[in-house]
């Protein structure tokens, strides 16, 4: 979730007809918290290799869904989980006729339950373990070698990471989980997510 992340996509080129939908959607519902081109594109990319699952917390209206479906290969489940039950059914509403794409109205730990491991887990919306809430078990949720992304950091500028003047504990969280191989990926000046694949 990105502040003015919908109305970004209003300045890029070429966007993809289903992430097209979802913008306009996101637009017609008042929903300005999607995530940005940047982010879109990286998510677009890491579909490409996923082989059976792909998994996101924090659906919104469905524009970083549209992103990772795009990008998905043929045969590729993706499954997003959204708490807010408004949101989740305009999110429905754009992936209707896409069979393989399923949302779902529930809180991200619905994902231990639903399926994977997955091949691709974005955690945009619970699970990431951000303002003292818990963090996703990447060994749980995360196929072999599978990778997880964790969207809307402000670009680290010293070691450690800080955060309002202090260790930023969740960034260090997954940079420096035993599990993971992660680095950090600067997507704008003001914009970096944390990518890590399982060891």
């Amino acid at each position: 979730m990105s502040l003015r992340g919908t109305d970004a996509h209003r300045a890029a080129k070429e966007l993809p007809p289903l992430v097209r939908k979802a913008v306009e959607a996101a637009q017609a519902h008042g929903f300005d918290n999607s995530c940005r081109p940047e982010q879109g594109r990286l998510l677009h990319a890491l579909a490409q290799g996923a082989v059976r699952w792909i998994a996101e917390t924090g659906t919104g209206c469905g524009v970083g869904l549209a992103w990772l479906a795009t990008g998905a290969p043929p045969g590729v489940r993706l499954l997003s989980v959204e708490r807010d039950e408004a949101r989740a059914a305009v999110a429905a509403e754009v992936f209707a006729g896409l069979p393989q794409v399923e949302v779902v109205c529930a809180d991200w730990t619905a994902l231990y339950r639903r399926g994977g491991p997955f091949d691709l887990l974005v955690l945009d919306g619970g699970g990431q373990g951000k303002n003292e809430t818990a963090a996703a078990d990447p060994e749980r949720l995360l196929a072999p070698g599978g990778t997880v992304v964790i969207d809307d950091f402000t670009p680290a500028t010293t070691w450690p990471p800080l955060h309002e003047g202090r260790p930023d504990a969740a960034r260090l969280h997954w940079l420096e989980h035993p599990a993971l191989a992660a680095t950090e990926l600067r997507l704008a000046p003001d914009l970096s997510s944390v990518v890590g694949r399982l060891r």
